[in-house]
């Protein structure tokens, strides 16, 4: 059985401005440098890169431990991630209720336990994925427990993952933010009652996720932010928790020198209905640049909804004209966008990280971003912040950038600086093994 790593406090920095990680780093967590390969099983119950932001961690962290010399064994669900040669992947199927019809499953397919708690709980407007993915990952690893020296769970956080660290093995969980914010921000933009029952009983696996959290010895995230979040949502001692930030590919994510960038063009990541990620006020503010210059036209990496809320608020403020979404994007079609855009923008309301405000800053382009959770400490220099949810300074900081090329140009220096600084994989991967060999330590 393991035993309990002793409790190391997470130590504030003086401001949002120092780096997120230090040179001490590894000292300070307790982890004894060591050069020895380590063989890594990384898990993740929905993973593929479109599917959202823990796919993409998935992807670039198996690929930068694998450069340190790391064997690392990817364990999904699907959709599956699409990760580099010499990354093995375990597929665990399931009923994958997201991406079929609830009404196209076999007789068959529901003789499995597993996969009638999937069919029933999505019939009921419930989500049991990390729950059953749990168990699956469960039997799969304490059948295969010596091929690994470490388990590193990416936010499944079900019993079947706090099953593993019972039967004694070493398990390092990443919690991006707690989902409970999620649901709070959901719930407060929605009024219809019966809307707000499906909200709650779609985020009903929270229970479980807060039990286990408070139960797991070993927990990295990703920003100071998420970590206070962490500690106060899921009931997770402060010190237990060690921050690793996310990194980006910066071969990937650059600037691009020759291509000309459009004056009135804005460029957004988002998610189109998800509350949390603050479109709407990018909107409004939006509309507001616009009524000032006719020309500007907004870039958007989603897929909205057909007859959901934000098309009807486009519809509402007289923007189809301006606004240009884009779907399915590869990486380097969203850098290239990047590049021929005036501005990037991070409206969200809440981020435990922000992935986007880091591929951004990487791509050279000036960032224009809200302080919504930890997008305040992960932007810092790099970028211009403002009060989230405020559409009134948003637009009117969006409108300083679009009018000043000096100060945008300076903007896209920081922001590209910032990030080769502290936000590369190559030095992420480093700080997560360290986090890996503290816990085998533990053991």
């Amino acid at each position: 059985m393991a035993r309990l790593l002793p409790l190391v406090a997470i130590h504030p920095e003086p401001s949002i401005n120092a780096p997120l990680h230090t040179p001490n780093a590894i000292e300070a967590h307790g982890a004894v440098p060591d050069s020895r390969p380590l063989r890594v099983a990384l898990l993740g119950y929905r993973s593929a890169p479109f599917s959202g932001g823990q796919g993409v961690y998935l992807r670039y962290l198996s690929q930068a431990l694998m450069q340190l010399g790391h064997q690392v064994t990817v364990i999904s669900g699907p959709p599956y991630p699409h990760l580099v040669e010499g990354v093995e992947l375990v597929q665990l199927p399931s009923l994958d209720l997201y991406s079929r019809d609830l009404w196209s499953v076999a007789r068959a397919e529901l003789g499995d336990r597993l996969g009638r708690k999937e069919w029933l709980s999505k019939l009921s407007g419930g989500f049991a994925e990390p729950e059953t993915f749990g168990e699956r990952a469960r039997d799969w690893l304490l059948d295969h427990a010596d091929k690994f020296d470490v388990v590193h769970d990416n936010q499944t956080l079900a019993d079947g993952i706090l099953d593993l660290q019972r039967a004694g093995l070493p398990v390092v969980t990443t919690i991006h933010h707690p989902i409970t914010r999620d649901l709070r921000v959901a719930l407060a933009g929605e009024s219809r009652w019966w809307w707000r029952l499906m909200i709650r009983r779609w985020h009903g696996f929270l229970g479980m996720q807060s039990r286990v959290a408070g139960r797991l010895r070993h927990i990295v995230t990703v920003s100071r932010c998420s970590a206070a979040d962490i500690a106060t949502d899921f009931g997770v001692l402060p010190g237990a928790l060690r921050v690793v930030p996310n990194g980006v590919d910066t071969e990937l994510f650059k600037p691009l020198p020759s291509v000309t960038r459009k004056p009135g063009q804005i460029i957004a990541t988002a998610s189109a209905d998800a509350p949390l990620k603050g479109l709407p006020v990018l909107l409004h503010a939006f509309k507001r640049l616009v009524e000032a210059g006719p020309e500007r036209q907004l870039v958007l990496i989603a897929r909205p909804k057909a007859g959901g809320d934000t098309e009807a608020l486009i519809e509402r403020l007289g923007l189809f004209d301006h606004i240009r979404f884009v779907c399915d994007a590869s990486h380097e079609e969203i850098n290239r966008l990047y590049a021929e855009s005036a501005v990037a923008v991070v409206p969200s309301l809440y981020e435990g990280f922000g992935l986007p405000a880091v591929e951004a800053m990487a791509a050279g382009i000036p960032l224009v971003s809200s302080d919504g959770g930890a997008l305040a400490e992960v932007v810092a220099e790099g970028g211009l912040v403002v009060p989230a949810g405020d559409s009134d300074a948003l637009a009117e900081t969006l409108g300083r950038v679009l009018a000043d090329p000096t100060l945008a140009a300076a903007l896209g220096d920081k922001g590209r600086q910032r990030v080769e600084r502290h936000f590369c994989w190559s030095v992420c991967a480093q700080q997560m093994a360290a986090q890996y060999r503290a816990c085998i330590d533990a053991c």
